[in-house]
């Protein structure tokens, strides 16, 4: 075969090869002998029972790495806890510090990372060199900064101990900067078990840590397969739990650490929408395509693999787009010519494989372009399937692309939305009105407006539904990894008054009936309790609720999803007016307290009401963020409603409780099903008289009475509730979390301690943090 002239190429514009050369990977490799153990308190292990990891593209082995142990874990746990508080005390300075010679270390040895990152993934050079890596300095550099103010910018706020991270095989290294970067700002150490395919860079770092003057014992790697991630999650010394990978693994891991007390975050699955209008520029459009659905070979969580294009255009954007696919360049991943490299093991090609080779519906077209043999799989469009197809709703997780059309914007809504997942999306359109229209409307933590997988350590990530909750990157993720200063006491439980031997019965029976859609109603199962006062008084009767008056509820609480598209000013003036007809009937509600609880109730009254103007003051203050991020654009995170929020208030205080919770929920735009205190619910009942005359839409607060352990299943349970906070005096805090695993709701538990009620830390911002998500907007700008 004969090298074609310079003029030749120049007239064929044909791609040569231009291979990376990975000398110095192998080499750093067989300085350790091509065996590796774990890093932990400072130095790497001797290696013990072993795997092989492989570089995709090739299958040829790379290193044996060692599977981790309970005593593995126990011991890198151990490391950590002992230079926790020391770390601690080193203070966001001195820790600024290390974090800023993280930083330079990572671009210091910038090539050697992005060639091992590419020969253990099988990504394109191009991306794990261009992204990846630079990604990893930013998050250290960003956090760096974060640390150096985090003292005068969240006083108050401490690390929550030792953080068991736990990654993916996707972004290797850029995972464990998502991660370690700010738990380490905080204060905390860390136990990171990487994936088992995928292992090096997180060891390289680990060994280059030292340089950067790390603390032994802070940063521990424990690597094996999800048997040693389980044990690391279960481990009863890790305070934190931080995990990506899939929803299936992520609910198995809200189940285990239910009722632990340790503190989770969760950045899961997706089948993010694409939806492209009929004014989009399409070439611009088909390449943002191409960026959202075969980078790294389709092997990411928010990556755009549900196509929706008007349907005027559709044809024309179809013929554009399988026009550039042909186009792709698939092979060796170190070859800076390649689009699309290797899927990362077989078993992910197998999956891939299966799950288009039994799609039955639809038309497929897979890319005109040679495919090398091995763990290849070419770039594929699937179009013309409908919202039930199994395609259309599951995770590939490869460079496989399926599509529909639409016809009005709002019907793009209702399909983008047609997801168990929210994660991320991306609008294409050239009306700046109607993408920013769209944004508030899609169910997901980010979206992209002319754009997609766009990154930065100032702009959170993460999802919504079964993509998880939490953030990561900005002060949003840096909180994920801090206490906040809320003075808690122990839950002293507080048994019901039990019927007097002899009762005091006067005046005519009252009964009070639950609370559903601004309406009384009667409890489903016609059953009610006679609560009494500590002398022996009859106060009246109260329902008792079941499953089925929370199902009721919670449909109540979605008919009044109008309530959060309300403007805060709006909010305001309703809770202003509560607090108003509140303390106009003051005596009353404080006469119903001393009978209840036989203590004098006019402070608690004086209380809720404060509380009351606090939160109307805050509905339309607590802003969003327009983040800097480097790029000609703006990145806005925007505070939304979390939807439904369920609570189970406290018996301590039965009514300024049940108002703490209420006020921040509603005055942040979301719907509420309360059950009030159990012993005490009578506070709760007078209160809908209150809130009838307040201009509150029906639906927007609904109650429930009755017993916390029968209604907190149900409701924690449930698949249309997005939010779950227990208060109770009865323990249910294990069970709470666990029922939410079901749909992946946010929980916020009490753990046996309730805040002070009459403290001004029972206010403010954890609690209008807790009752909003953060949804991440971009929208680059410039010609």
């Amino acid at each position: 075969m004969t090298t074609p002239t310079i003029r030749e190429i120049f007239d064929s514009m044909a791609y040569g090869p231009a291979p990376e050369g990975h000398a110095e990977a192998l080499a750093w490799i067989g300085k350790h002998g091509g065996r590796f153990g774990h890093w932990i308190d400072g130095k790497f292990t001797k290696p013990g029972t072993t795997f092989a990891t492989k570089n995709p593209a090739t299958g040829a082995e790379l290193a044996q790495i060692t599977q981790g142990t309970a005593d593995d874990i126990d011991r890198a746990v151990t490391a950590a806890r002992k230079v926790q508080a020391k770390w601690a005390a080193l203070g966001g300075p001195g820790r600024a510090r290390v974090l800023y010679a993280l930083a330079r270390l990572v671009q210091k040895h910038a090539r050697l990372f992005a060639v091992l990152e590419t020969i253990d993934n099988g990504k394109p050079i191009r991306e794990s060199r261009d992204i990846d890596v630079p990604l990893v300095a930013r998050h250290f550099y960003y956090h760096a900064g974060l640390a150096q103010l985090l003292d005068s910018e969240l006083p108050g706020h401490k690390a929550l101990g030792v953080c068991g991270q736990v990654i993916p095989w996707n972004f290797p290294l850029l995972m464990l900067a998502w991660k370690v970067a700010p738990a380490l700002a905080a204060g905390n150490t860390v136990v990171l078990k990487p994936a088992e395919y995928t292992p090096l860079t997180a060891l390289l770092f680990a060994e280059i840590s030292r340089e950067a003057g790390l603390p032994k014992g802070v940063l521990n790697i424990v690597t094996g397969d999800g048997e040693t991630g389980a044990t690391l999650v279960a481990h009863p010394g890790v305070d934190k739990v931080a995990f990506t990978g899939s929803t299936s693994v992520g609910r198995r891991i809200r189940e285990a650490t239910a009722g632990s007390g340790k503190a989770l975050t969760l950045e899961l699955g997706g089948k993010s929408p694409y939806i492209v209008f009929d004014d989009a520029d399409l070439d611009s459009a088909v390449e943002g395509l191409v960026d959202a659905i075969w980078f790294n070979q389709g092997q990411v969580c928010c990556a755009g693999s549900r196509l929706l294009v008007q349907e005027s255009v559709a044809d024309r954007f179809h013929e554009k787009l399988k026009r550039r696919m042909d186009g792709l360049r698939i092979g060796d991943p170190l070859d800076k010519c390649i689009d699309v490299g290797a899927v990362v093991d077989p078993v992910q090609l197998a999956t891939i494989t299966q799950m288009v080779d039994s799609n039955t519906a639809g038309e497929t077209y897979r890319a005109n372009t040679p495919v090398p043999q091995g763990c290849f799989y070419p770039p594929t469009l699937i179009t013309g399937l409908g919202t039930a197809d199994r395609l259309m709703q599951e995770e590939i997780f490869g460079p496989v692309l399926v599509s529909m059309t639409f016809r009005t914007p709002s019907e793009a809504v209702e399909l983008a939305n047609n997801t168990r997942y929210g994660l991320a999306a991306t609008v294409w359109t050239e009306n700046v009105n109607l993408a920013l229209d769209m944004a508030p409307k899609l169910k997901a933590g980010v979206v992209w407006v002319n754009a997609t997988n766009l990154f930065d350590a100032a702009a959170g990530f993460g999802g919504i539904r079964e993509s998880g909750f939490g953030r990561e990157g900005g002060w949003e993720g840096l909180l994920a990894y801090l206490k906040a200063p809320l003075l808690t006491k122990p839950v002293k439980t507080t048994p019901a008054m039990a019927a007097p031997a002899d009762p005091e019965v006067t005046g005519i029976d009252r009964t009070a009936k639950l609370y559903v859609g601004g309406k009384q109603a009667r409890p489903d199962g016609g059953y009610s309790q006679a609560i009494w006062s500590p002398k022996g008084k009859l106060l009246g009767h109260v329902g008792l609720g079941n499953r089925k008056d929370i199902r009721n509820a919670v449909e109540a609480a979605h008919a009044a999803r109008g309530w959060g598209k309300a403007t805060g000013h709006n909010r305001a003036q309703v809770i202003y007016y509560i607090a108003e007809n509140l303390a106009a009937r003051g005596p009353e509600f404080a006469a119903r307290l001393r009978d209840l609880t036989g203590k004098p109730g006019e402070a608690e009254v004086d209380a809720a009401v404060n509380r009351l103007f606090t939160y109307a003051a805050w509905a339309d203050k607590f802003d969003g963020a327009a983040k800097s991020v480097p790029m000609r654009g703006v990145a806005l995170a925007m505070n939304e409603p979390v939807g439904v929020i369920g609570a189970l208030c406290p018996d301590e205080a039965p009514l300024l409780g049940l108002v703490s919770l209420m006020a921040p929920a509603i005055a942040m735009g979301n719907a509420v099903v309360l059950v009030p205190s159990e012993t005490f619910p009578l506070a709760a009942t007078d209160l809908y008289q209150v809130l009838d005359t307040s201009d509150l839409p029906g639906g927007v607060v609904n109650i429930v009475t009755g017993s916390h352990s029968e209604l907190a299943k149900p409701l924690a349970g449930h698949m249309d509730v997005d939010a779950v906070w227990t208060f109770s005096s009865t323990p249910l805090s294990a069970l709470v979390e666990k029922e939410s695993a079901a749909n992946l709701k946010r929980t916020w538990v009490n753990n046996g301690r309730n805040p002070d009620w009459f403290s001004p830390s029972a206010e403010g911002r954890a609690f209008l943090r807790a009752a909003t998500e953060v949804k991440t907007i971009w929208v680059p700008y410039g010609e």
